[in-house]
């Protein structure tokens, strides 16, 4: 009997760590919930627009990217990391020169979940000013590298008024499909006030670069235009 006791009660201990991971887990990486601060994964609005967002750039393909935008007169929003603007002033220049906006994504892109107090405010503040000196003005979003985030992070965001910004729809996340495949997938997911994710950087995104066009154009002949991620959340202010 006591033998039996003792597992169960184990069991039960195992069950409860086995429940609280799980929370965890969904807390780290939930698109649409943090402890702190404000999130958004998509803006409620009955208006056809959409926000193009490129994660974890620049680099070499800066002026790939942007000729394929400006063919087709969408404005765009860069989730930018500190390290690969030092490396690449030139193409960071050139973004906000072509009139897109600067969002922080970190400034080494190391996860943001179990990390000192110290290594957000450098890893935010460094990128920050590397955004401000790039030319870009008004309030600076942030995107949490791979979307996870758990106490610390929110926390700071917060205490700064740094806007956490996610994504509804994400086609080449952790995966290489062609770029048929992404504007097909961008075309079926996409709804008004979506965030759309890509990346483009990087030998590893050039189906995501010849998608660029095509998924523009699809979009817009379904009635969808193109935004800033400030441009929607001042419209969802208003």
């Amino acid at each position: 009997m006591r033998r039996r006791r003792r597992l169960l009660v184990t069991l039960a201990v195992a069950a409860v760590l086995a429940l609280a991971a799980t929370g965890l887990y969904r807390l780290v990486n939930s698109r649409t919930y943090q402890v702190a601060g404000t999130l958004v994964s998509r803006f409620d609005t009955p208006e056809k627009v959409v926000a193009l967002t490129f994660d974890d750039g620049p680099d070499e393909h800066a002026a790939e990217v942007l000729a394929a935008l400006a063919a087709e007169d969408a404005r765009a929003t860069f989730y930018v990391v500190g390290s690969q603007m030092e490396r690449f002033p030139k193409e960071t220049a050139a973004l906000v020169a072509a009139g897109h906006e600067l969002g922080n994504h970190t400034y080494t892109h190391r996860r943001m979940v179990f990390v000192s107090p110290d290594t957000v405010k450098d890893e935010v503040e460094r990128t920050n000013a590397l955004i401000r000196a790039a030319g870009q003005r008004g309030n600076i979003t942030f995107r949490p590298p791979t979307g996870k985030k758990l106490l610390t992070l929110p926390m700071y965001l917060a205490e700064h008024h740094q806007t956490t910004v996610m994504w509804d729809v994400e086609p080449d996340s952790g995966k290489t499909p062609t770029a048929q495949e992404i504007v097909a997938e961008v075309r079926a997911e996409v709804r008004p006030g979506s965030i759309v994710l890509l990346h483009p950087w990087y030998g590893s995104g050039a189906d995501t670069r010849a998608a660029i066009r095509g998924v523009v154009s699809a979009l817009r002949a379904e009635g969808y235009t193109f935004v800033s991620v400030s441009e929607m959340l001042a419209g969802s202010q208003a």
